[in-house]
Order: C-alpha cells, then structure tokens, then sequence
C-alpha cells in the first residue's frame, strides 16, 4: 500500500492511514449489527498498530513508540475499547506448540444459500476446534476457512464430518500452508 497502513477489524480491513484527510473509518461494536463510525487520528492509528502487534504492551512501552503520556495512551485505549473499534484482545498461539503444526486453508462451496442451512453451517464451522478462521466470502467460494490440524488424517476427519453433516455443501478444496509470513489480527 506504499506507505498506507491497514487496520483489520475483524469484520474486513479498512486503509486507516493514507490519502483520504479526516478519514472516517467504520467499525462493527460487538455482535450487534448496529455499525459506528468514529474519528481517528494519527495518534489513534499508531496505538492500533501498536497493539495489534502485541497488546500486552503497557502504557509506558506504547508511550516509547507514541508521542503521548502514559495516561493519554490508557485513555485513548479505553475510548477505543468503549466505541468497539477495540473488539477484544487475544493470544496467537504458535500451533506448532499446541500440537497442530499442519496448516490448510479450505475454499467452501455450498449448492444453495438457504438461510437456515447456511445458519446451521455457520454453527457447525463455530464449534469446530481446528477451525481457527472462517470467512464468508464472494466469489467462487462460499466460505474460506484456516483449519490447523496435527496431521492429515485429522483433518480429513474433520473434512469427512462436514460434508457428512452439511449436504448442502457440494465441494471444497484444499490449500496446504507450507510456512507462515505473517500471523495476526
């Protein structure tokens, strides 16, 4: 993006910083549907990079990185958090250290997109332990889906079961992740 930077909110990217003066970037608050817009600036960018690199970070450390005190960054960081720009904070956990070191991304198809079997889909992926990721997608695929595993076997089990468990799905197909770039949120 030659110099753009982009902030990834769960619900899609957004390029937060660029061309666009008194970009106005918008953001899903929890699960509701109900979409805010809020004001960021420079500063609010920088912190949102920051943490989203690692957001164990206190104060003090993002301070070092931002031009703005210990108490501004906690502020900022709430505010953010209260207007749901922060959804929530989490761990990227190295698979290769909980045993699944095997990464595939899966391309789903479905016959019909009937609401209810398409709710029931969206079920059966959410409870899924090896789906770490799934995305409901445009284009030739339906859906795309992160799946670690520990081996092959596991996940053509899983890939069994759902097909077995979803009919409405009429083909996927496999990519397998040969090393990681970049991970994260």
């Amino acid at each position: 993006m030659s110099g753009d930077q982009a902030l990834n909110t769960g619900v899609g990217t957004v390029q937060v910083d660029g061309v666009v003066p008194g970009l106005r970037a918008h953001f899903l608050h929890g699960r509701s549907a109900k979409l805010r817009a809020m004001e960021l600036d420079r500063f609010d960018r920088q912190l949102l990079n920051l943490v989203q690199q690692d957001c164990g970070q206190t104060a003090d450390r993002l301070a070092e990185h931002v031009a703005l005190s210990p108490s501004a960054i906690q502020r900022r960081l709430r505010r953010l958090r209260e207007n749901g720009v922060i959804e929530r904070e989490s761990a990227i956990v190295d698979p290769r250290a909980v045993g699944r070191p095997t990464l595939f991304i899966v391309s789903l198809q479905v016959e019909r997109e009937r609401p209810d079997l398409m709710a029931q889909l969206r079920k059966w992926l959410a409870a899924q332990e090896h789906v770490q990721q799934a995305f409901y997608v445009t284009g030739e695929a339906d859906f795309v889906l992160v799946v670690t595993a520990p081996d092959a076997e596991t996940y053509d089990a899983l890939m069994g079961r759902l097909v077995s468990e979803n009919p409405k799905v009429g083909r996927f197909t496999t990519t397998l992740g040969m090393s990681v770039v970049k991970r994260g949120l």
